[in-house]
């Protein structure tokens, strides 16, 4: 799947087409209140589950914050990830099957029950948030700093899967990207509910020891957060003297790969993407990836309350 987002939907403020979209905006969040209304929420004693979901669409740092959850949680709980079966988000399974067992069907419940028999303790439920058969144990709403909501409309009109009023009821917000604009946020979230939990996340590259700081970079990805990873190279003094951006989960050709490889030529420099964008290239040795991880700023305060789950259930 090409899709890429309409520059609209990040814009601060709605545009006319924005406007004009906003009918099919209303039928769309009916059709999705009368099918949530028609589900029953199914709760699962045996097994206790986080969802880490988002309101807005694309990259919001879900899975990075999966694999944290499962890095701490599993320690203490036999832990496991659930993500439904999508066949352009290879990816994304391949990064978390890497890191811990994953479960993955076209039915998220289909994955649960086979968590159970397999006497797991803790599914990790990486998206899955708008999924009206599950009552999840706890529920984590993921932003990036840099699109935080964009133009503040449901889709089409704008990039969000419903309402930002609805965070009342998750409870549990993470903020990720590189810490910008974060106050006037936090305002925003308090304003709709004090009570929400807020915790706050930043991207930390892994291996950027191993690159020459003296060289000239070609940098290219196909996530959500386009924007967030060149920053952090820059903050990191990675010298990117063009970047590229193909839409989420974008599915390299070999002429995509050729393109970029002439373009890296005649500007003479190296080439360098994400760890995500590089499962996606079959191992190729012309192109250099980040290992990045994302690092918890209040991470006792969210352990201490995340643990609850398990501990309190």
């Amino acid at each position: 799947m090409k899709f890429k987002k309409p520059k609209f939907w990040d814009y601060k403020k709605p545009t006319i087409i924005s406007y004009l979209l906003l009918p099919i905006s209303l039928i769309l969040t009916i059709l999705r209140i009368v099918i949530n209304s028609t589900v029953k929420k199914k709760k699962y004693t045996s097994i206790k589950t986080v969802c880490v979901g988002n309101i807005y669409l694309g990259g919001t740092g879900k899975t990075s914050l999966s694999l944290k959850i499962n890095e701490i949680l599993g320690k203490k709980i036999k832990s496991c990830f659930i993500k439904k079966y999508y066949p352009n988000q290879i990816d994304e399974q391949k990064i978390l099957a890497n890191h811990g067992k994953l479960f993955k069907s076209k039915n998220r419940s289909s994955s649960i029950e086979q968590a159970i028999h397999e006497k797991f303790e803790l599914a990790i439920f990486d998206d899955g948030l708008q999924d009206p058969s599950i009552k999840y144990d706890y529920r984590i709403v993921c932003f990036n700093i840099d699109n935080w909501i964009g133009n503040n409309l449901t889709i089409p009109s704008g990039p969000l899967r419903e309402s930002i009023k609805n965070l009342k009821k998750y409870k549990n917000v993470f903020l990720n990207g590189n810490n910008e604009n974060i106050d006037s946020i936090k305002e925003y979230i308090y304003k709709i509910d004090p009570s929400i939990k807020i915790f706050q996340g930043v991207y930390i590259p892994l291996n950027i020891t191993e690159f020459d700081k003296n060289d000239k970079y070609l940098v290219f990805s196909g996530i959500g957060n386009h924007k967030t990873f060149i920053t952090m190279l820059r903050k990191n003094n990675i010298n990117v003297i063009r970047d590229l951006e193909f839409p989420d989960h974008y599915k390299y050709s070999q002429k995509d790969i050729d393109d970029i490889i002439s373009v890296s030529e005649k500007l003479n420099c190296k080439i360098l993407t994400t760890e995500k964008d590089y499962m996606r290239l079959n191992n190729n040795n012309k192109i250099l990836y980040i290992k990045s991880e994302l690092k918890i700023l209040n991470q006792e305060a969210f352990i201490n309350d995340i643990s609850n789950v398990y501990e309190n259930n």
